[in-house]
């Protein structure tokens, strides 16, 4: 047997493994992960596909679900060639990140169930062939690292919920690869379609610029700028489609440090109010990310400051992110926090492939650590949640 199918039942068995997981609970309808919500499926009725589960969500929550009925919802306009856009999203934050709802809108033209099909797909191939890439781009010294992308519990998380953190990845890492080949086209194809499925992938472009920059490589120059275009064009559509859009709005998520000193805080609160097992097993879930994010702060003061600067500054970058994220929209849900940490663990391999000093241990430690959490949660932790099959 050769190492890409070993890689490859690894990946199958994990993935096989927290998709049966969830859809156990629900009978198994793979509309589970994409989280419908009653509030936003009476509210786009004609879109949401008959026998979806649909959570009705508990006390003081109208049912919102989570958000992969974002990307479905936002995929449908496309696939149906009209711009009547879904109704109940916040356009300011939604609006920018069309690059999955587009990938997923060429399954969608065969109907709402090829579209679901499509969420699947789309994460599930990316990552695998992002994996194969990080491989190719790292070299025979280091390809066993590799594994910790293959394995990477926030890109699991990811997929757990079909959000758009791990495609955004696979793009970077896709793409990157392709600017490394000299193929400048196909880089700044994806580079761009990486911006508009989220934003960070421009922690990780920007510096890679920097670094063309400092050599006077005008043809990696020109592929980086380049990747601004689609973004640009996108958002000169928003402006004109939502005459209220604003990137502004996403200053409102940026609090320094205020999400993990309110986290701390949940924490100090829920062991004097002694909480039972499952509360607290859910409240302490997300320590290990904060000793995850200590863990990656001190990598940045590692000692070689000259090599693979670009990589320093991309995964400094992250951790700037992850530390301005707030307690509300952020910390106090393991899945909204685990995601931030998605990128950081290419640009680590890739750093650690420049410099072979970098002390990566505790951050993969911390990671695996963290995935057996996951997986654990995923069996015997997560209940049920409140739901109806929509007719």
């Amino acid at each position: 047997m050769n190492r890409t199918l070993k890689y490859l039942l690894i990946f199958i068995s994990l993935y096989g493994i927290t998709s049966i997981a969830i859809w156990k609970r629900y009978n198994f309808n793979p509309t589970s992960m994409v989280n419908f919500g009653y509030e936003f499926a009476i509210q786009n009725k004609a879109e949401t596909p008959a026998g979806s589960i649909v959570f009705k969500g508990e006390r003081g929550d109208l049912g919102a679900g989570y958000d992969g009925q974002i990307f479905y919802y936002f995929s449908r306009p496309i696939s149906n060639f009209n711009l009547d856009w879904p109704k109940g999203f916040d356009e300011s934050y939604r609006a920018p990140r069309i690059g999955f709802p587009l990938l997923i809108s060429v399954f969608g033209l065969f109907g709402s169930k090829f579209a679901i099909f499509g969420m699947y797909f789309w994460i599930l191939s990316l990552h695998f062939l992002s994996f194969l890439a990080l491989r190719e781009l790292v070299g025979s010294e280091f390809r066993l690292w590799t594994l910790l992308y293959l394995v990477s519990p926030f890109a699991l998380g990811s997929y757990s919920v079909l959000v758009s953190d791990s495609v955004m990845v696979s793009l970077v890492v896709i793409g990157y690869y392709f600017l490394t080949r000299e193929k400048y086209w196909q880089f700044s194809l994806l580079g761009g379609l990486a911006i508009i499925t989220k934003e960070p992938a421009l922690f990780f472009l920007f510096p890679i610029g920097l670094r063309a920059l400092s050599e006077k490589n005008f043809k990696k120059i020109l592929a980086v700028a380049s990747t601004l275009l689609i973004p640009i064009l996108w958002h000169a559509y928003l402006r004109y489609a939502f005459p209220n859009w604003s990137a502004t709005r996403l200053s409102d998520f940026i609090l320094p440090l205020e999400g993990i000193k309110s986290y701390l805080l949940e924490i100090e609160y829920g062991l004097l109010a002694g909480e039972g097992f499952r509360p607290l097993a859910r409240l302490l879930g997300r320590f290990p990310l904060v000793l995850l994010f200590v863990s990656g702060v001190a990598l940045l003061f590692h000692q070689n400051l000259r090599r693979a600067w670009e990589m320093r500054i991309a995964f400094g970058l992250v951790m700037l992110m992850i530390g301005i994220a707030g307690h509300y929209h952020f910390w106090s849900v393991y899945e909204n926090i685990s995601r931030m940490f998605t990128l950081s663990i290419p640009i680590l391999i890739l750093w650690k492939k420049e410099d072979n000093a970098l002390p990566i241990y505790p951050y993969a430690i911390l990671t695996i650590v963290i995935l057996f959490l996951f997986i654990i949660k995923l069996l015997f932790i997560s209940q049920p949640l409140p739901h109806l099959i929509w007719n």
